[in-house]
């Protein structure tokens, strides 16, 4: 394990992080988006085995038919009437000129053949962020440390994608209460943008939550896609909690409170908010949550995680559909954060049976559905953290460009 150098001393590191979460918890994620308005399988088939590596980068959506990344030509025809008419659609609203005429219609939409009910626009989808552990609205009083540093700004001013949300949920709940908060955050961003469906990118427990969502109400979720999410739960919640010995369980317990800003136990030793919501990362409830929430017929599964203490892990990052993306990072390795050195450690502590972990969450837990494989960068770097600071020396990982991807993915198949 090799450990990146920190900088701005220990002091700055530490004040940088009062807040930071555990799963995924590093800063801010701003619910302004929504405003004031009121296992291991896709459930929409087998995974897609590709022969050739799908290389997204400046590939057209009506070439897509031609490559094999699993788009029907008539889908993506589809897509792109949609995604004209859903453009021009959000422009006349934004300008306040949207009338009846200018509403595309289709028989099959309405409720009734007489009604007037508005039509519910198809792809391409809004993308909703949705974050993971310990997300507040502003961190240290600073209004851009939000979640995913500076991942909507980009999406909007290299993609052209205005319809991004971010909603912000509890920071110190399960993923059903969560996961109930995210859904009403959904409907209202739905009823303001007039689609069917969004599209799900949850980091860490936002995965989860967004597979709550998508069980509960699968007619409004096209796709959810999980980024280091601990499908089945993480040994670091099991030392926390005590559930399993580790002898420096106490000192992983001192990290994650210098991490988050918060005890994980009161003084007389009861658990607090912070240790009864690392339940939901605990082996058990991941089980038991797994079976509470299956895939849903007719959303798309996919995952994706990070490695880091500048693990290769070939065999276990070996994806289920190959895209460019990863390709080109395959032999790039990552250091490791100071801040989560200690973790790392205990996850990875076999020399002989070695577990691929991104600091936080292994390799193995956050496979879900389509597996895109892994990215050299620990659990802050997947976000952009501390406050968009490089992954590591020599590490040419972009969190940026990594959603971008993901959204250019989603795109390209449809949704």
């Amino acid at each position: 394990m090799t450990v990146r150098g920190a900088t701005g001393g220990v002091g700055l590191e530490i004040l940088l992080v009062v807040g930071v979460l555990l799963f995924g918890a590093v800063t801010g994620c701003s619910g302004d988006d929504v405003g004031d308005d009121p296992a291991n399988a896709s459930a929409t088939g087998d995974s897609q085995q590709l022969g050739d590596v799908v290389d997204l980068d400046g590939l057209d959506p009506q070439d897509a038919a031609n490559r094999d990344v699993g788009v029907p030509e008539d889908t993506l025809v589809d897509a792109q009437a949609d995604a004209a008419g859903a453009k021009d659609d959000a422009t006349d609203a934004q300008d306040g000129d949207s009338s009846p005429a200018d509403t595309p219609t289709h028989p099959m939409d309405s409720q009734s053949p007489d009604a007037a009910a508005p039509v519910k626009l198809g792809a391409p989808y809004p993308i909703v962020l949705a974050h993971g552990f310990f997300g507040v609205d502003k961190f240290a009083g600073l209004d851009f440390a939000t979640y995913f540093f500076g991942v909507k700004a980009d999406l909007d001013k290299k993609m052209g994608e205005k319809n991004v949300f971010t909603p912000a949920v509890d920071p110190f709940n399960s993923s059903t209460v969560r996961g109930k908060a995210l859904l009403g955050h959904i409907k209202t961003i739905l009823a303001k943008t007039g689609h069917k469906k969004v599209n799900i990118i949850g980091h860490s427990q936002g995965g989860l939550d967004a597979r709550y969502v998508a069980h509960n109400a699968p007619e409004l979720v096209a796709t959810v896609v999980t980024v280091a999410t601990p499908h089945h739960g993480s040994p670091i919640a099991d030392i926390v909690l005590k559930l399993v010995p580790y002898p420096s369980a106490q000192a992983i317990i001192d990290a994650i409170v210098k991490l988050i800003g918060k005890p994980v136990y009161t003084q007389d030793g009861k658990t607090s908010s912070v240790s009864t919501a690392l339940k939901q990362f605990s082996t058990a409830q991941a089980k038991a949550f797994n079976k509470a929430n299956p895939n849903a017929p007719g959303v798309a599964y996919y995952s994706v995680t990070g490695r880091s203490g500048h693990a290769l892990a070939l065999a276990d990052c070996k994806p289920d559909e190959g895209h460019d993306f990863v390709v080109k990072l395959k032999y790039n390795t990552d250091p490791i954060e100071p801040l989560l050195a200690l973790a790392e450690a205990a996850i990875d502590n076999n020399v002989f049976k070695p577990q691929p972990n991104d600091g936080l969450v292994r390799v193995k837990d956050a496979k879900w559905g389509t597996f895109l494989g892994c990215v050299p960068a620990d659990h802050m770097d997947e976000v952009g953290h501390l406050f968009g600071d490089k992954p590591g020396l020599l590490n040419p990982f972009d969190h940026k460009a990594m959603y971008r991807w993901l959204v250019k993915m989603v795109r390209l198949k449809g949704y």
